[in-house]
């Protein structure tokens, strides 16, 4: 349960209430003069604030307290406490957004009935303010391949600690997944996870958009730090991080505050921080464009997330879960994928990883003509197949060869492939190409393809060796 602040210069009146909240349940904190009051606030927002409407020896009254509050935290409920001669100023309290006013002396009936109603609004606005903040990206993890097993077990390593994690790989293979994974799974899971877009923000506007600002005609503007306060900051790209602004993000998570643009108070935020970067990291310090401190920082869990050259078994189970995913959200047809379709996905080139294959699933989807299963003729950029007439077109280059090193070359780019869309299994490839496991073995010592070790498949070689068949 979040905190009420109880602020009044009286300190027998502001302990009463806490005494008598507490034994409700409740949890409290005082303040006995403006100073105190704002510092707690900073520090955390509360969920509810009783506020007494005068302040001896504060700098700021009830009214300029209620005037900051509600700038700041619009959210937070203010009850007013007023004595019987400052009924007209309580009043005019509520014009300007205090929620209620208690009278003192205070009827204790009153006193909780009145926090019960201002704290299920609290609650309310608290709820609606997350589901506005949250974005609703998946976190779902789709794969069986060895290398997606070894992405995922390193994954729920890290869901229950608070460290900084750094994610690698090309673009599109899933690196913002990965990260919604990591907070849905962590006790951060209910608070809000906030993605920073560092290439698509101009650098001029980078602190303001982190930090927020103040301006006089608008008030307060939360920067992204500040709304995911208690959640998940994602920096997506980080290496394209403005250096200016690397220093401060720097500076941030040694104190774990700021102060936002045209501010002067303190803002501190518990935020756990998720990166990003498809660059070499470590060749941009070299040419001056990262700081090494910032980077230091960042990656305390470095985790590599796989291509989709990398884990070709799951293309199939990835294929079907976007055709769900897509009837479901835009009500394109639930069609199957037929075998052929499934071996040209798990055969072709995927420069854009994950992200093409979703985009190939919708166009395929969007631009079918009928219901039944996809056939490999509809998939975009499947390459050469057979024609209409059920011939195979060559290439340039194996046409010009003799046969003997045209069938050559085939073989072993075809075995290559196969073995490659089963993630090194050579088992499931000898079943598949109708061969005995020992004969394909003896074919690819052959051609010069060498077998080592277990993994999901390498260009150019097999990737696995007589014991891989699970």
């Amino acid at each position: 349960m979040s905190s009420i602040l109880i602020v009044d210069d009286e300190r027998d009146i502001r302990e009463l209430i806490s005494d008598i909240l507490r034994d409700e349940g409740y949890v409290t904190r005082l303040a006995g003069n403006s100073d105190e009051c704002m510092a707690a606030i900073n520090e955390e927002a509360p969920a509810l604030m009783i506020l007494d409407i005068w302040l001896k020896d504060s700098r700021m009254d009830g009214i300029d307290i209620l005037k900051t509050v509600k700038r700041d935290n619009p959210d937070v409920p203010v009850v007013i406490i007023s004595g019987h001669g400052n009924i007209e100023i309580a009043v005019a309290a509520i014009k300007q957004g205090a929620y209620d006013f208690i009278e003192k002396p205070f009827n204790i009936d009153q006193l909780m009935v009145v926090v019960s109603r201002a704290m299920e609004t609290s609650r309310l606005r608290r709820e609606n303010a997350d589901l506005r903040r949250r974005d609703a990206g998946s976190s779902e993890m789709i794969g069986s391949s060895n290398a997606f097993k070894a992405l995922r077990s390193q994954l729920e390593k890290v869901t229950k600690s608070n460290g900084r994690v750094m994610l690698t790989g090309p673009s599109g293979s899933g690196k913002e997944v990965a990260a919604r994974f990591i907070h849905a799974q962590s006790n951060r899971a209910a608070a809000p996870f906030v993605t920073v877009a560092s290439a698509a923000i101009q650098p001029d506007h980078m602190e303001a958009v982190l930090f927020g600002r103040e301006t006089a005609e608008r008030g307060v503007e939360k920067g992204l730090l500040e709304q995911a306060h208690g959640g998940v900051i994602y920096f997506d790209e980080v290496g394209d991080m403005p250096l200016g602004t690397q220093s401060k993000i720097l500076r941030v998570l040694v104190e774990q505050q700021f102060t936002r643009v045209g501010g002067t108070d303190k803002v501190r935020v518990d935020l756990r921080v998720i990166s990003s970067t498809t660059r070499n990291l470590k060749a941009e310090i070299a040419a001056g464009n990262f700081r090494q401190e910032l980077y230091d920082r960042l990656n305390v869990v470095p985790i590599s997330v796989p291509a989709l050259d990398e884990r070709r078994d799951d293309i199939p189970d990835l294929a079907r879960h976007f055709i769900e995913l897509l009837n479901a959200t835009q009500g394109l047809p639930a069609r199957e994928l037929s075998d052929e379709a499934t071996a040209l996905l798990q055969t072709m080139p995927w420069p854009g990883n994950v992200r093409q294959l979703r985009n190939v699933i919708e166009r395929v989807l969007i631009l079918g003509d009928g219901s039944g299963p996809i056939e490999a003729r509809e998939i975009p950029g499947g390459g050469a197949g057979p024609n209409g007439e059920g011939r195979v077109v060559l290439s340039g280059g194996l046409a010009t060869l003799p046969l003997r090193e045209a069938r050559e070359l085939f073989e072993k780019e075809y075995l290559i492939t196969q073995i490659n869309r089963f993630g090194g299994n050579i088992s499931r490839t000898a079943s598949f190409v109708g061969m005995e496991r020992s004969a394909l073995h003896r074919k690819l010592k052959s051609l010069g393809v060498v077998t080592s070790g277990k993994g999901n498949g390498l260009h150019g070689r097999a990737g696995a060796d007589e014991d891989d068949d699970d």
